[in-house]
């Protein structure tokens, strides 16, 4: 297990696929011997991040892995289902899918500002998944999908992104296994691990996700017109050969 947060110099890139799978094979070891007989917490969003822990934790420690997906209604056409789909039904994962839907656009009924939005939409996950980690038991492990740009962004203090604000009774010992990793190299490993590929390319995509791509105030009508709009634009870059070319697209 990596204990420190620098990269070592001498590190080698990983840029191929035996070059992942030895990363693989090394994290599988110092997993396993990190977690024990323990279980392990994930808040598992279907971004290529925390896509990659799941199925690095799942070849480690199988079952003892516990995933939770929160669907607050703001994902992309057919994300939430695509998780479920590859965790769940082909990779046998110890899935949670928590619908959140109403509880989260309840709490945005009427709000307009994206700041504002932010909050709501990151108060109300934390509060979502605390109550969903006070369901297990024998949690003795927190897995974050923390990389190397996290870190070098946060400076000295490193603020961990994803589920930071858990209370204090809550505090578990982490696990990150690809925090030295760069974005593109988390993708070698994805593709590596048998990830599908649009979930391992999968564009840059706010936590908020469309909570924040909504101007103003966000109604379902609203909501639905934004997704449906997002998914035809992704489906003709598709037909026309740019999928890959283009970095990000979306409405």
């Amino acid at each position: 297990m990596a204990t420190s947060n620098v990269r070592p110099a001498d590190m080698e890139r990983i840029t191929t696929p035996a070059l992942a799978k030895k990363f693989i094979d090394e994290q599988i070891a110092e997993l396993r011997a990190q977690i024990g007989d323990k279980k392990v917490l994930l808040a598992l969003s279907g971004g290529v991040d925390s896509s990659v822990v799941a199925a690095l934790l799942i070849k480690a420690v199988g079952k003892q892995l516990v995933s939770v997906h929160v669907n607050h209604g703001l994902l992309r056409k057919g994300e939430p289902e695509q998780v479920v789909k590859v965790f769940r039904d082909e990779l046998n994962a110890n899935l949670i899918y928590v619908d959140a839907v109403d509880r989260f656009l309840n709490k945005l009924a009427g709000v307009a500002d994206p700041e504002q939005k932010r909050k709501i939409i990151g108060a109300e996950f934390i509060r979502v998944f605390e109550e969903e980690a006070r369901k297990q038991e024998g949690i003795s492990f927190l897995a974050q999908g923390t990389i190397y740009p996290d870190i070098v962004e946060s400076g000295p203090v490193k603020s961990h992104h994803n589920v930071g604000g858990l209370p204090e009774d809550l505090k578990f010992e982490l696990v990150e296994p690809i925090k030295l990793l760069f974005k593109d190299e988390v993708r070698v490993v994805g593709k590596e691990l048998g990830l599908p590929d649009n979930m391992v390319f999968r564009q840059p995509f706010p936590g908020p996700g469309l909570g924040v791509r909504c101007t103003g105030a966000i109604t379902r009508d609203r909501l639905e017109a934004l997704r449906e709009s997002d998914a035809i634009l992704r489906e003709e870059f598709a037909k026309n050969g740019l999928e890959g070319k283009v970095w990000q697209y979306f409405t």
